[in-house]
């Protein structure tokens, strides 16, 4: 296997950050799995021994039904509210069953899972560490771009809107108002432009739904809409169903909820020109989002992608499908992706610019790896690099 000389590699990754007039980021489960935020795995197991009396019954045929066709890989609680939610609408949420396990049943199922993740992910979230988290908001807070600064996430949990608003960051997210507040699909189809009083507030966009978002039906349409909640003190007293891993279609088609504007924003987004995107704990393995990234990739010879990961496996398994891409770059613990090459790390000291430059914000000299696949440590290499250490500890406080 090729060597790829890392000192190399992160002097060029530190070009690109300070010089690309547009970045964008992509947060996947990592991000919260290194905050200690369970993760889907995690989560399934979690559920599974929550679950009591007929509702862990049907947990398990529907689990066992699905088993067979997601070999290798483990059945996951979102393949199981997938099952569920096509119960629910084969059945009309009536007494019909699929599986013997009836609509009916499958919608208190379907809740009763959504509560349990929200009191699992919520108590995590009580003593989760969000010090790092902040840095990083408050780094891409500080960035003076002329272009909106846009995070993409898959997690529902809410350590990104406690980071941003304890530091008191102003952000988007598609919601307006104050009682209720509803999505404003408008609001995702345009893009910012320079004279916009928000162009420097960040865009938030969760698309795979949040611990604060509920189903609410519209009593005129008689069809489910999607509102925003804030703090909520106990999730068993909420009627609404939490609008967590969205795949049923309970809405007015003519009207776009969330989690469908944010797909089309984020294929707008990578198409829209010159662009630095950065994917952090994310682990490819959702067939639509990366249909969405692989195809934007070929179509922008602008746009340049950068992947870090936590596992080398990783690396190597995103390596058999993108290959060819050569504005895809991937960095694992010890291989990485660079110009459609896979490799291993070669750490050369003889490369620094001097022995007092320091690596070890980037490199684990003790066991030879590299260590910005880890969220944490991404934040300290940004903030270190960034030559604002100074002012983002005062935002931070």
């Amino acid at each position: 296997m090729d060597k790829i000389n890392l000192v190399r590699e992160i002097r060029e990754l530190k070009t690109q950050l300070s010089y690309s007039k547009n970045i964008g980021f992509f947060f996947g489960a990592g991000t919260s799995c290194a905050l200690k935020i369970p993760n889907v795995e995690q989560l399934t197991t979690g559920i599974e021994e929550k679950l009591e009396g007929e509702q862990l019954k049907n947990f398990k045929i529907i689990k066992a039904d699905l088993e067979p066709t997601l070999r290798p890989r483990k059945v996951n609680i979102e393949d199981i509210l997938n099952q569920i939610r096509r119960i629910r609408e084969l059945t009309g949420e009536s007494k019909k069953e699929y599986l013997k396990v009836s609509g009916e049943r499958a919608r208190e199922l379907d809740k009763e899972i959504c509560t349990v993740i929200y009191d699992i992910i919520a108590e995590k979230e009580a003593i989760a560490d969000i010090d790092n988290t902040k840095k990083f908001f408050a780094w891409l807070s500080l960035l003076n771009r002329d272009f909106s600064k846009e995070v993409f996430t898959t997690n529902y949990d809410l350590i990104i809107e406690k980071s941003l608003e304890a530091s008191q960051i102003p952000y988007f997210d598609g919601f307006v108002g104050s009682y209720e507040p509803f999505f404003w699909q408008e609001s995702i189809d345009q893009f910012v432009t320079k004279n916009d009083l928000t162009q420097n507030w960040i865009r938030l966009w969760k698309i795979h739904g949040s611990l604060s978002w509920f189903w609410k039906e519209d009593t005129k349409t008689k069809s489910q809409k999607v509102i925003r909640i804030g703090k909520i003190d106990n999730i068993k007293d909420e009627e609404n169903e939490l609008v967590i891993y969205p795949s049923k279609e309970k809405y007015d088609s003519s009207k776009k909820q969330p989690f469908i504007a944010y797909f089309d924003r984020l294929k707008n987004y990578l198409l829209s020109g010159e662009l630095l995107f950065v994917f952090t704990g994310y682990s490819f393995s959702d067939q639509h989002i990366n249909e969405i990234i692989f195809n934007c990739l070929r179509q922008n010879n602008r746009l340049t992608a950068l992947v870090f990961f936590f596992q080398d496996a990783e690396v190597e398994n995103l390596h058999r499908h993108t290959s060819s891409y050569m504005n895809l770059n991937v960095f694992g613990p010890t291989k990485a992706i660079i110009n459609g090459n896979l490799g291993e790390w070669e750490f050369l000291k003889t490369e620094l610019k001097s022995p007092a430059e320091k690596f070890d914000h980037y490199w684990n000299q003790t066991e030879n790896k590299f260590i910005l696949g880890d969220f944490n440590a991404l934040a300290n290499f940004l903030i270190t690099n960034s030559g604002k250490k100074e002012a983002i500890e005062t935002i931070t406080k």
